[in-house]
Parts: structure tokens; C-alpha cells; sequence
């Protein structure tokens, strides 16, 4: 173990990493690029860029394996499986092909100090143990999602079939940690079912890592074709299966004043421009860049977040933290029960409305738009709520203190933003943005 104070060397694995700039991506890109900056020496074991179109970053189209030099960071890629279309199989297919080139070709570096793995990933998670063991090191997951769940509860195909193996290899995975981090309380009792010990779990939320609006809300809305007047509901992210964006579609049709826009991609996004049949109303915009993201997300009225009533306790989804920092109010069309569902509520900066339901999430935003003094009133929470719970610096601190911890500190409260809340806060990346579809 480095001595205290000294130069670290850390391997985080991710499948998700930056140039990929949503889902889990930039929390593993933040982390790693944090501790290089503090003087430690990090290796990235790393996919190919393909998120969330989940389709391949051209630029890695004939690259097997390749190592990258990025802010400090070695990053290690190594080439897997891309799915155009999710399935139990598929997604095997894909677990595999991370496992077996992890496995094989695993970064060269010296032995690490400790190993710290970004799950979904079940292939990423299994390399990370089996490194960290030939290295007899410290081994620690962080629980961006969680698979077995994910597979019961997000629709894809032969899911239920497949619940049972992804959730005992995900089980295998995290019985070996030192210890184990979930970005929401929600996830305790699901991680301590497969054996994990609590008081070998910790909570490490996940924070805001966009910038907040620059731009007036009229000069962005201009720029962006949306007239004067007109409500406009947002969603932005993966469009994958477990969102059940055909909600969004429907609302569409119920309403045509009302413009609805689905910025992103994944692999649904043809199914549901299918679906819309050519809407007006609706419109299919792709991935803002960086500079533009936070400013479209405040030009518009009301930000959506949505998932299939089955969507209970398998993930949180990564783009609450962008919305709350956008300053609009959040219509959750989400199951009441679920851990999205509480982050909501808690941050008091949005509504949650009944899942698969286009009625009722139509009344609220129409609601708002009657009323938008109560709409800004709602919007303004989140920007405080993120100034008090969603720092980049308290959840960065909360990973250095879990690391600590692992390699063999005293256990610490790391400091907390702003006032004492209650456990958790928004996160992941993974929906499961890093897996069926965040």
C-alpha cells in the first residue's frame, strides 16, 4: 500500500470513459483526471467510445486495443462488442467480449495500489477483482447500476431469463470488494442481499458535472427555432428501453400546441421516430456539445425524466444532476416507490407524475405553463439543491475518502455541501445509461 501522503498508483476500470460525455463516462473521466491532478499516477482500463448511440466512434472502427494519453491519464481501450439492438443476448455477448479482452491484454503497468471499478459493467467489474487478487490488492466497485435488477425491470429482451445469471455474476463481483460504493441509498438493501456486508457498503452520490446557463432563455430558444410562446417539454439523454419514451410520443399526440423534444440517441431513437409517424410537434434533436447543453436545457419549459412502471430500484438516472443545475422544473413521469422517484421529490424541484401515463404528465405540464410563476418557483430549487448537495468538490471528496478508507485510513465523514440533509442524492450513469439504456 503507498505510504500515506505518497504517490499513488491507481487502475480504474470503466467501459465508460470521456470522449463519451454522458451516462457514466464523465464521473469515471472527472475521478481518474482528479487524482492525476493530485500527483498519483492513474491507468484507465477502458472501451472504445460508443455511448449512447451505442454505436462505434468511427475514429476506433479497426482499433483492437490502443493506449491514450488524456489529462494526465493513461487510457487503456480495449475493443468489445457494440450492439446495435439490446437484447439478454446481446448484452451477454457484449459482457463477454469485455471480460476476455480485459482479461487477455489487461494494461500494462506496474502493481497497482488499489482497483476501483465503475459498474454496470459485469465484465468490467470481474476484471477489476481478478486484477486487484493477482495483485493482492484493494479491490473496489462503485454501483453506478445494477444489473440483475436492470434485467428484470427494463424491458429487454429475454431480460427475466437473464435477471438471475447477470445477478449472481454481479454478486460474485461485489462479494470481493474491500468495499463497495452505490451512488443512492436505495441500493443498499439490493447489494447487501448478495451477500455484502452494510457496514462494508458506502454512500457515494453522485454530482453535477455540466456548467450552469450563460445564455438569455429568448436568445437560446431563438437560435433553436422554438417560437415565442410555444411550451416546450424536454428530454434529454439515452433513448434506450428502460426511459419508455413512448410516453413522450403519446404526449405528443394528445397535444399538438405543445413541442416535445428528444435530444440524444441510443437505440431506441428509431423505434420511437417510427412510432411518431412524422409528428410536427415532436422533434428528434441530436446530443448537444458541451457548451450548448446547459443553455438548451434551461431554454426549455419543463425537463422530463421517465421510466417503465417496472423501473423500481435499478438505477438513478445521471441526467437529474444537469437538470436540477439547469434551473427548469422536472416532470418525473416514474414509479412513486422508486429511488428516482425520492430524488425528485427531495430536491423539491420537480413533480412526479404516474409512469406509461401521457395524460397525467401532459396536465402538470400544462399546469406549469398556466402558472409560471409556480414553474420558476419549482426551477429555482434545483440550482440550490445542487449548490447544497451536488458539488463536483463533495463528490469527489466522497470518492477520495472511500479510497482512503479501502487502503487502510480511518474511516471519515467526508464533508458535505451546504446543510446536513438526509442519506443519497441524485446520480448514475448509468439509467442504466452504461448498459439497457439510461
Amino acid at each position: 500500500m503507498a505510504e500515506s501522503g505518497a504517490r499513488r498508483r491507481l487502475l480504474l476500470v470503466s467501459t465508460n470513459y470521456a470522449p463519451e460525455h454522458a451516462g457514466i463516462g464523465p464521473y469515471a473521466t472527472q475521478i481518474a483526471e482528479h487524482w492525476a491532478a493530485n500527483g498519483d499516477e492513474v491507468h484507465v482500463l477502458a472501451g472504445m467510445p460508443h455511448y449512447p448511440a451505442w454505436r462505434l466512434d468511427p475514429e476506433y472502427a479497426r482499433v483492437w486495443r490502443t493506449e491514450e494519453r488524456r489529462a494526465g491519464v493513461s487510457v487503456h481501450r480495449r475493443k468489445h462488442l457494440v450492439p446495435p439492438r439490446q437484447s439478454a443476448v446481446t448484452r451477454a455477448l457484449f459482457e463477454a467480449t469485455v471480460l476476455g479482452h480485459g482479461l487477455l491484454a489487461p494494461p500494462a503497468m506496474n502493481r497497482p495500489d488499489a482497483v476501483i471499478a465503475q459498474m454496470p459493467s459485469l465484465g468490467g467489474g470481474l476484471v477489476g477483482a481478478r486484477i486487484a487478487r493477482r495483485h493482492g490488492v484493494p479491490y473496489i466497485p462503485v454501483v453506478q447500476d445494477l444489473m440483475g435488477a436492470a434485467a428484470a425491470q427494463s424491458g429487454i429482451r429475454g431480460g427475466g431469463r437473464a435477471a438471475s445469471a447477470a445477478g449472481a455474476v454481479e454478486a460474485y463481483a461485489l462479494k470481493r470488494a474491500t468495499l463497495v460504493g452505490v451512488i443512492h441509498e436505495s441500493f443498499v438493501a439490493k447489494v447487501a442481499a448478495m451477500g455484502v456486508p452494510e457496514e462494508r457498503i458506502r454512500l457515494v452520490p453522485n454530482w453535477s458535472h455540466v456548467k450552469r446557463p450563460s445564455r438569455p432563455r429568448e436568445e437560446m430558444r431563438a437560435r433553436l427555432g422554438w417560437r415565442p410562446g410555444q411550451t416546450v417539454l424536454l428530454h434529454s439523454g439515452n433513448m434506450g428501453l428502460k426511459q419508455g419514451l413512448e410516453v413522450l410520443v403519446e404526449a405528443a399526440r394528445l397535444d399538438p400546441a405543445l413541442r416535445v423534444v428528444l435530444m440524444g440517441d441510443g437505440n431506441q431513437r428509431e423505434h420511437l421516430r417510427s412510432l411518431a409517424g412524422g409528428l410536427p410537434n415532436l422533434e428528434f434533436a441530436p446530443p448537444a456539445d458541451d457548451d450548448d447543453f446547459p443553455d438548451m436545457l434551461a431554454a426549455a419549459d419543463t425537463l422530463a425524466v421517465t421510466q417503465r412502471a417496472s423501473v423500481l430500484d435499478m438505477s438513478i438516472p445521471s441526467k437529474l444532476t444537469s437538470y436540477f443545475a439547469a434551473g427548469r422544473p422536472v416532470v418525473a413521469s416514474v414509479a412513486a416507490e422508486g429511488g428516482t422517484a425520492q430524488e425528485v421529490e427531495r430536491s423539491e424541484a420537480g413533480i412526479v407524475v404516474p409512469p406509461e401515463d401521457p395524460r397525467a404528465l401532459l396536465d402538470v405540464v400544462r399546469a406549469l405553463a398556466d402558472d409560471p410563476g409556480r414553474a420558476d418557483a419549482l426551477g429555482a430549487r434545483g440550482p440550490e439543491y445542487v449548490d447544497a448537495h451536488l458539488s463536483r468538490e463533495a463528490g469527489l471528496a466522497r470518492i477520495d475518502a472511500l479510497l482512503a478508507e479501502a487502503l487502510g485510513a480511518p474511516r471519515e465523514t467526508p464533508p458535505e455541501d451546504g446543510e446536513a440533509r438526509e442519506p443519497g442524492t441524485a446520480g448514475g450513469t448509468g439509467e442504466i445509461e452504461g448498459a439497457v439504456g439510461k
